[in-house]
C-alpha cells in the first residue's frame, strides 16, 4: 500500500488511541468516585456509565488493532483471495451483537457449521444462550430465542448470507448465497489456482527433521520432516516469509571421537581423501573403540576442545566426515522433494559463548554443584535449563537459547516453529518460559512446539525391524517403491502405462501413501506404519485420493474438452449449483479457506486431510447424480454439460492444491 494511503489511517489510529488514553481517566474518576459516600441512585448510574465506557474501550482497541493492521499493509490486497466464510460471518455477527447489546463488553460470538440436514442452515450463530446467562448476571431478563431475533434485526446485509432463520432455544441458522459460491468458482477456474485467504505476512523460522551427522536417517526423523515440510508449503502458500531450517547434531563429543578415529585410520586425510562412504560402520568403529579404549577416549576429548576452538586440521576432518553424511541425508530428502537450509549446532557456537555472558550480567544464571543454570519462572519452581555444565561445556538448552536470539535478532523472526517428538514438549515450554523471561522473546513473537506421538508397528509396538533394529528410512522409502509397483501391477496399469508414466505413479503411490498416513492422523497420536492399510485404495488414503484426482481430469479430457476451453467458458457460463448434490460439492470446496486458517492456530494437518476426502466423497455424489457428459446407448457423446465440468475443474484446483500443501505428487494418469 502506498505511503500516501496510509496517512489517513494512521491518523484514525492515532485520534483512537488518544480516546482510549481518556476514557481510561474517565473510568478511573468514575472508579473513584464510586468508592465515596454518594447516594445508591447516582451510584447506579456511574456504574452504568462505566460499563458502557469499558464497552466503548474495548471496542475503541480493536479499531485501533485493525487500522494498524491497515496501515501496516496487512489488509487484504488480493481482490481474488479466498474469503474465509467464518471469519466473515464472525465480524458481521459481532458488529451486530454490538449493536444490539451496546452494554456488554468482548460478548461472545460463536460460528459454526451447520449440521447435515440443510433445512438447518448451512452455518450457525449460538450466541444466544450465553449472552442470555452474561445479561442474567446483569439483573436483565431475556430469553435466548428473544436475543437470538434481536440479533438478526441487527444483523447487516451482506453479499455472502441468503437469509437467517432462528431456531429452537435461540439457534440462528445461516444460509448461503449461491451467487456468492457461484462467483468463487467462477474465479477459480478462469485463474487456474486457489488464490489463498488473507493474512498478516510473518517471517517464520520451521525448525524439523533435525537428524545427526554420521547417523543414517531412520523412521524416528520421519514425522517430523514430513510434518515440518507440510507446515512449511502451507505458511509458504499462505503469503509467510518461511525459513526452513535443519538444525542437525554436528557438534559434540561423538564428534571428536570421529575426528580422532580418522586421524588413526587415515593419517594422510588431510592430503588425500579419505574412502569413509560407509559413515554407519565407521561411527560403529569409532564408538568401540571409545567405549573400550581410555587412551583413545582422552584424544577423543582433546579432539573436542580443538574443534570447538576451530583448530585447522581437526575442523577438517570434521568437515570431512559432515560432507559424506550430508549426501547421504541429501539422497533422501531429494526422493521425498524436501527442501531445507542446513544450520548445524556448530553454527551457534560463537553465539553460545556471547549469550551465557549476556544472560550472567543481567543476574539471569544460578549457581548449582557447578553448573550454571537458569529458571524460567521463579528459582526453586520447576525445572531450570543448564546452560553451562560443571565442566564447563555447553548443552542443547544453551545452543537452543542461543538459536532462539539468532532468530529472533538476526533473522527477524516474529514467528518460531519447533517439529520434534511430544517427549520434547517439557524442554521446549521451560526454553520459551526462559527466552521470555530474559526479553528476548516479547509478546510480538509467537513460539510453538509442534509435537508428534511415536510411529508403531503392526505389532503396536515402537516400530522396528524384526531384529529390533530402528528401520532406516531409505530401506523404508524402497520398500513403499515395491509395494506401490506391486499394487500397480495388481490393477494391470503396467499394460496400459509407459514405462514412464509407471515409473511417475509408482513414485507418487509410494512416497504419497507414506507423507499421507502421517499426516492423516492427529499428530499428537500414536500411529500404526502398515503398507497394506496406506495402499488401499478405499477410504481416506492417498491411493484413493490419487486415483479420485485423476478420474476428476479425465472427465473433462474424454469429454474432448481442454483446461483453456473452460477458463474461456467461466466468464460466459455460471458454474451449475441448482442440484442439492452440486450444491453440497460446493459448500464442501468454500471450506478451504477456514480449514488453512485454523491450521495456522493449531498445526494440525489431519483437518486438510479431512477436507480432501470430505471434497472426494462430495464429489462422488454429485458426479453419480448429476451428468457432466451425456452419452446415448453407442456411448456416444450427445451432450456436454459445460456448467457441471466447470465445477468438475474447480473441484481439481483445490484438490490439487491440497495435495502441494501435503507435499504429494498428483498425476495425469494411473
Amino acid at each position: 500500500m502506498p505511503g500516501s494511503n496510509l496517512e489517513p489511517f494512521q491518523q484514525r489510529a492515532a485520534a483512537a488511541e488518544l480516546e482510549i488514553v481518556k476514557l481510561k481517566e474517565e473510568i478511573k474518576l468514575l472508579q473513584g468516585f464510586s468508592n465515596s459516600n454518594i447516594d445508591n441512585e447516582e451510584l447506579e448510574k456511574l456504574q452504568t456509565e462505566n460499563v458502557k465506557l469499558k464497552h466503548r474501550l474495548a471496542i475503541l482497541k480493536r479499531a485501533v488493532e485493525s487500522e494498524k493492521s491497515i496501515a501496516s499493509g496487512s489488509s487484504c490486497q488480493n481482490p481474488t483471495a479466498m474469503l474465509s466464510i467464518i471469519e466473515t460471518l464472525y465480524n458481521l455477527f459481532e458488529k451486530a451483537i454490538g449493536n444490539a447489546y451496546p452494554n456488554l463488553v468482548d460478548p461472545p460470538v460463536i460460528i459454526a457449521l451447520g449440521g447435515n440436514d440443510p433445512k438447518f442452515g448451512d452455518y450457525q450463530c449460538n450466541s444466544a444462550l450465553p449472552l442470555a446467562k452474561l445479561l442474567r448476571a446483569q439483573g436483565v431478563k431475556a430469553s435466548p430465542r428473544d436475543i437470538a431475533n434481536n440479533i438478526v434485526s441487527s444483523v447487516k446485509q451482506s453479499p455472502l448470507v441468503e437469509k437467517l432463520e432462528v431456531a429452537g432455544v435461540g439457534f440462528i441458522n445461516i444460509f448461503l448465497k449461491r451467487d456468492f459460491a457461484i462467483s468463487t468458482l467462477a474465479t477459480l477456474v478462469t485463474t487456474g489456482h486457489v488464490p489463498p485467504p488473507c493474512t498478516k505476512r510473518q517471517r517464520v523460522v520451521v525448525d524439523f527433521s533435525s537428524p545427526n551427522i554420521a547417523k543414517e536417517m531412520h523412521v524416528g526423523h520421519l514425522r517430523s520432516t514430513i510434518i515440518g515440510d507440510s507446515i512449511s508449503r502451507l505458511l509458504e502458500y499462505l503469503g509467510h516469509d518461511v525459513l526452513r531450517l535443519n538444525h542437525i547434531g554436528d557438534w559434540g563429543t561423538q564428534f571428536g571421537m570421529l575426528v580422532a578415529h580418522l586421524q588413526d585410520r587415515f593419517p594422510d586425510y588431510l592430503t588425500v581423501s579419505p574412502p569413509i562412504s560407509d559413515l554407519q560402520e565407521f561411527y560403529k568403529e569409532s564408538k568401540e573403540r571409545f567405549d573400550k579404549d581410555s587412551e583413545f577416549k582422552k584424544r577423543a576429548y582433546e579432539c573436542v576442545v580443538k574443534l570447538q576452538s576451530f583448530h585447522p586440521e581437526v575442523t577438517k576432518a570434521w568437515e570431512m566426515i559432515c560432507d559424506v553424511s550430508r549426501k547421504e541425508i541429501q539422497q533422501v530428502y531429494d526422493r521425498l522433494d524436501i527442501k531445507l537450509i542446513e544450520r548445524g549446532e556448530s553454527f551457534y557456537q560463537s553465539r553460545m559463548e556471547k549469550i551465557v555472558k549476556e544472560l550472567e550480567a543481567q543476574g539471569y544464571l544460578d549457581e548449582d554443584d557447578g553448573r550454571k543454570i537458569m529458571w524460567g519462572n521463579e528459582p526453586g519452581n520447576g525445572i531450570p535449563l543448564t546452560i553451562v555444565k560443571s565442566d564447563g561445556g555447553f548443552t542443547y538448552d544453551t545452543s537452543d537459547m542461543a538459536a532462539i536470539k539468532q532468530r529472533i535478532e538476526e533473522e527477524k523472526a516474529d514467528w518460531l516453529i519447533y517439529v520434534t517428538d511430544a517427549g520434547q514438549a517439557v524442554h521446549f515450554q521451560i526454553i520459551e518460559k526462559c527466552a521470555r523471561r530474559a526479553e528476548i522473546l516479547t509478546n510480538k513473537h509467537r513460539m510453538d512446539h509442534v509435537g508428534f506421538g511415536v510411529v508403531l508397528g503392526e505389532d503396536k509396538k515402537k516400530f522396528k525391524t524384526r531384529s529390533g533394529d530402528t528401520v532406516k528410512l531409505t530401506e523404508l522409502l524402497d520398500e513403499g517403491l515395491k509395494r506401490a509397483l506391486d499394487k500397480l501391477k495388481e490393477k494391470e496399469r503396467d499394460k496400459v502405462l509407459t514405462e514412464e508414466e509407471l515409473l511417475v505413479a509408482q513414485e507418487s503411490i509410494a512416497y504419497g501413501c507414506i507423507k499421507y498416513a502421517d499426516l492423516s492422523h492427529n499428530r499428537n497420536h500414536e500411529y500404526v506404519f502398515s503398507f497394506d492399510k496406506m495402499l488401499e485404495d478405499k477410504g481416506n488414503t492417498a491411493v484413493y485420493l490419487l486415483y479420485a484426482l485423476t478420474r476428476i481430469r479425465s472427465i473433462a479430457r474424454n469429454a474432448n474438452v481442454t483446461r483453456e476451453q473452460l477458463r474461456a467458458a467461466a466468464a460466459t457460463t455460471s458454474v451449475s449449483l441448482s442440484h442439492e448434490k452440486e450444491w453440497k460439492l460446493a459448500k464442501v470446496l468454500l471450506k478451504f479457506p477456514d480449514v488453512l486458517l485454523k491450521i495456522t492456530k493449531d498445526l494440525c494437518l489431519h483437518q486438510l486431510c479431512e477436507l480432501c476426502y470430505e471434497i472426494s466423497t462430495a464429489f462422488t455424489e454429485f458426479y453419480d447424480n448429476c451428468w457432466c457428459v451425456e452419452k446415448n446407448q453407442f456411448g456416444e457423446i450427445v451432450k456436454v454439460n459445460i456448467d457441471r465440468l466447470l465445477l468438475t475443474e474447480a473441484t481439481a484446483i483445490i484438490m490439487e492444491q491440497i495435495f502441494l500443501l501435503l507435499g504429494l505428487k498428483p498425476v495425469s494418469k494411473m
